[in-house]
């Protein structure tokens, strides 16, 4: 397992042919998610049962908001979430899912027509064989797409750097890679990284959680913002003997792509208050962007630069109003909860606990 090309071919079997059901797994890396949203657990219940029985995700990768949107899934699988996002997105979006694997693909496209007779609401749904890694091989063009979403599967790539690379690219400016995959908390041993079954398993290709932010970073996905996580359980004692002390984690991670004037590595302070509409479907009442970004149904909340960006120029856009500008910087955006003493007549900053806002 010392070449792109053995851990393609690796992953290609165990998911291809070795894997039948999620009973086959090892590790609770591909069930290491909790329950989706009202919204998807609605659409699941549309999904073919085929499709979901070979389902491999350890997350819910899926934003609302998502009408009209032209969806990208990589590395698709079985293509549960493309059915998921296809009836989110609607008649007017549109939902391209890219795989590797044959086996997983003729699952995806084998159910497609009868789906769509069944619900002729949904967005098209198109699958194309191909590699995450090249994209634009695959006929992705760049900027073509709104969100793109993958489920436990950037892991699997033995050149993650070219898949983010590829997201960026392939994103329209106010888009959004919004994905769930699995972490450690340390950067892994060769005895891990070259271990065959470890890769099928979603482990052994596991990046550094600070490494992965360097990576975003440099790419272009200047802030990172890390919505849930759940740790992972390797449940056979041969495997833990492998990985020794590392822990592991299914991690949602959002990464928008905002213009590049409104981009800034870390989180400043303009004055800018966010108000949240309550018109996301499924979110009458609150909405929550991230792990520390939570906004009430017309509540005032003071936001960063970034978090502004994030609200106004994307999909967002519809469903908050962002009140000032960046005529006038106040300096680094001011983190932790509000202070029980503040201003009751002040707005409550967004920000959770930490050294920094995100």
């Amino acid at each position: 397992m010392t070449e792109a090309s053995d851990v393609l071919t690796s992953v290609k079997e165990y998911y291809g042919r070795t894997l039948q059901s999620t009973g086959d797994l090892k590790t609770s890396a591909c069930t290491a998610c909790k329950p989706p949203p009202a919204t998807v657990r609605s659409a699941l219940g549309k999904v073919p049962a085929e499709v979901k029985n070979k389902f491999y995700g350890c997350g819910n990768p899926i934003p609302a908001g998502i009408d009209g949107l032209r969806v990208l899934d990589l590395g698709c699988g079985s293509g549960r979430d493309c059915y998921v996002a296809a009836l989110m997105a609607g008649r007017d979006g549109h939902v391209t899912g890219v795989d590797m694997t044959d086996a997983q693909l003729g699952t995806a496209i084998s159910c497609r027509d009868a789906f769509a007779l069944a619900n002729p609401t949904a967005a098209p749904l198109r699958f194309v064989q191909g590699y995450i890694e090249d994209i634009r091989g695959a006929g992705i063009a760049d900027g073509s797409v709104d969100l793109i979403i993958s489920n436990c599967v950037v892991n699997l790539s033995p050149n993650k750097p070219a898949v983010i690379e590829g997201a960026f690219k392939a994103l329209a400016v106010g888009g959004e890679f919004h994905f769930s995959d699995v972490y450690a908390d340390r950067r892994l041993p060769e005895q891990v990284r070259k271990h065959e079954l470890l890769w099928g398993e979603c482990i052994a290709g596991a990046m550094y959680v600070n490494d992965f932010i360097a990576l975003c970073r440099r790419v272009g996905f200047a802030e990172p913002r890390e919505l849930e996580r759940a740790p992972i359980a390797i449940q056979e004692t041969n495997l833990q003997s492998v990985v020794g002390n590392a822990q592991f984690y299914s991690i949602t991670y959002r990464l928008f792509k905002l213009p590049e004037n409104l981009n800034e590595l870390a989180c400043e302070d303009y004055g800018q208050v966010a108000y949240y509409l309550g018109t996301l479907s499924g979110y009458p009442h609150r909405y929550v962007l991230d792990d520390h970004h939570s906004f009430d149904t017309g509540r005032p909340v003071l936001v960063c630069g970034n978090t502004a960006a994030m609200l106004q120029d994307t999909y967002l856009k519809a469903h908050f109003r962002v009140v000032g500008d960046r005529s006038v910087h106040y300096g680094e955006f001011p983190c932790g909860p509000p202070s029980a003493t503040a201003d009751s007549n002040s707005a409550p900053a967004a920000c959770g606990g930490g050294m920094g806002c995100c």
